[in-house]
Formats: C-alpha cells, sequence, structure tokens
C-alpha cells in the first residue's frame, strides 16, 4: 500500500512521515492554510531520502508558474489538483517527472488512471479538502484502473475500512494527521502509516 503524508510545512513533520515510512510527502505550493514557499520546501525536500517521493502540489495555477515554483523546489513529482484539462498535464510533460492527477471522486466517474497523460490519479472526496469522510464504496463497484490514491476524510481510524471498500493503489492523508488546521502529529502519522500499511 503506498501511502502519501500531503500538507507537510515543518521538518519535523517531514521526519515524522519518514520514520512512519511513508512512500511519498507532499507540499502546497498553493494557495491554502498549509502553503509553503518554494525556497522552505527546498530546504524540507532536502532531508527526505531518495526511496521517499516529493510531491508539490497545485491547483489551477499557470503552467509557467508551476514550472517555476517546481524548480525553485526541486521536488520529484507534481500534483495537480481540481478541473486542470489534459493540456495542462501535456504542458508540464517536458519536466520528466511523475504527474499526479487529483480530482473529486464526484467528477470522476469513471475515470482512469491515464486518462489525461498523468501517471498517479487521485480521487478526492466530492467537496475536496473539506476533511469529511465519504462513501469510498461508490468507487469499489467500479473502482479506476492504474495507479490511484484513494483520499478525502481519511484517519489512522478509517482507512483501513476505506482501503476495503474501495481497493485503491494507494492513499493520501492530510488532516487526518492533524491536531488542528495545518499542524501534522507525528504519533497520528506513524499510526496512519501502520493503518494503512496493515490493511
Amino acid at each position: 500500500m503506498f501511502v502519501k503524508i500531503c500538507g507537510l510545512s515543518t521538518a519535523a513533520d517531514v521526519a515524522a512521515a519518514v520514520a512512519a515510512g511513508a512512500d511519498a510527502v507532499g507540499f502546497v505550493l498553493t494557495e491554502s492554510p498549509r502553503r509553503v514557499e518554494p525556497g522552505l520546501a527546498r530546504e524540507l525536500v532536502a532531508a527526505v531520502p531518495e526511496d521517499v517521493l516529493t510531491v508539490a502540489v497545485f491547483r489551477e495555477e499557470p503552467a509557467a508558474y508551476v514550472r517555476a515554483a517546481v524548480r525553485a523546489a526541486g521536488v520529484r513529482a507534481v500534483q495537480l489538483h481540481g478541473n486542470h484539462p489534459a493540456a495542462a498535464f501535456a504542458e508540464l510533460a517536458d519536466l520528466g517527472l511523475p504527474l499526479i492527477r487529483a480530482t473529486s471522486a464526484a467528477s470522476a466517474a469513471g475515470a482512469d488512471c491515464g486518462d489525461f497523460g498523468e501517471d498517479l490519479l487521485l480521487l478526492d472526496a466530492p467537496v475536496p479538502g473539506a476533511g469529511e469522510p465519504w462513501d469510498w464504496a461508490e468507487l469499489g463497484a467500479k473502482p479506476p484502473t492504474g495507479k490511484w490514491l484513494l483520499a478525502g476524510g481519511l484517519s489512522p481510524a478509517n482507512v483501513g475500512a476505506a482501503v476495503a471498500a474501495a481497493s485503491p493503489w494507494g492513499v493520501d492523508v492530510s488532516s487526518g494527521v492533524e491536531v488542528r488546521r495545518g499542524v501534522k502529529d507525528p504519533a497520528l502519522i506513524a499510526e496512519f502509516v501502520h493503518a494503512a500499511k496493515s490493511a
């Protein structure tokens, strides 16, 4: 089970995610309470081992901004969250980095990984960012093909049930390992990774 811990903003967050065995860590470079500047992201990325994927998260910014921010941050993957067209992924293909398409499960019925040229598909809650659990079983009837991550309202307490219901290739969490918005809890990170990989 591939596990991504997203919305990291401190060296302690990064250390906790790496120590817990996360496969990927995400840095939000778009408007958000969890936003970090590319320069800080670069400092945090420097502490991440090569075998852990570092991801910069964007939401509907122009390709030129994404390209500049990715290079400044030194990340190893790009996540475009929201209603990006296939052309947006094509425009960033020259970066030579894995591209992640993150979208609401409600607007991506029947979606498959690669439909927009992405390397990894992330399906979020019908209301992304709300941090509320939703009916993951909806995906169980017709799950996407290829590599895809389940997100939206996941926590250490429910990730096992979510994986059983939807059978994703991996999972992504942010608010479910926070003590308050934007502030991660190392113990919750460790519990989440363990629960996900045990599911």
